[in-house]
């Protein structure tokens, strides 16, 4: 049981760093398919969710665990999911709600002053580790900011969330889009 646990704390680790290779490298630093993807959440902040992700992640956990069981890999890999599923709840946070604790203030000024000034710093948003071990935190004379860009209002209206329903549906469309064209 506990090095059950071990390895499920583990895989949230590992997305620490998965968080941070696919933000700041695949999607800020190389020319890579996630860089484009990404920049529509900088041209418009209310696309937070990673929607196209969520599908495929849950059929692979699904598949993996209903062919392993709970084997030692499966539980990695359920922290890895259950990182990235706290990644969507904080990274929404910072976008769209008011900071109730300190830890959520600081993550929102750090994301917030990465989409304002600094889009080559503060890659992690659920954590700082890995911009502290790559050399990518803000810097001291960049601080005095963050304090004012973290007290921004919260954004208004409606997310990029609807668009889950087209991952779920996606043969009821093309039902939808057939019969049309049929009675026409």
């Amino acid at each position: 049981m506990v090095e059950s646990v071990a390895i499920f704390l583990s895989g949230i680790l590992v997305w620490t760093f998965l968080e941070y290779v696919i933000h700041g490298w695949l999607s800020h630093t190389f020319r890579t398919f996630a860089q484009p993807l990404h920049q529509v959440h900088h041209k418009d902040p209310r696309a937070v969710f990673t929607i196209g992700a969520w599908v495929p992640i849950a059929l692979t956990w699904i598949g993996l665990f209903l062919a392993f069981g709970s084997a030692p890999g499966v539980i990695l890999f359920s922290g890895i999911v259950v990182g990235f599923a706290a990644y969507e709840v904080v990274h929404y946070r910072i976008h769209f709600r008011v900071p109730t604790r300190p830890i959520e203030q600081y993550l929102r000024s750090r994301h917030l002053l990465h989409h304002a000034a600094l889009q080559n710093r503060c890659f992690g948003v659920t954590s700082a580790l890995w911009d502290l071990a790559f050399g990518t935190e803000a810097l001291m004379e960049d601080r005095g900011r963050n304090q004012s860009i973290g007290a921004q209002p919260p954004l208004t209206g409606p997310t990029n969330l609807y668009k889950l329903r087209d991952y779920l549906r996606p043969f009821a469309r093309k039902r939808v889009v057939a019969s049309s064209q049929k009675s026409q």
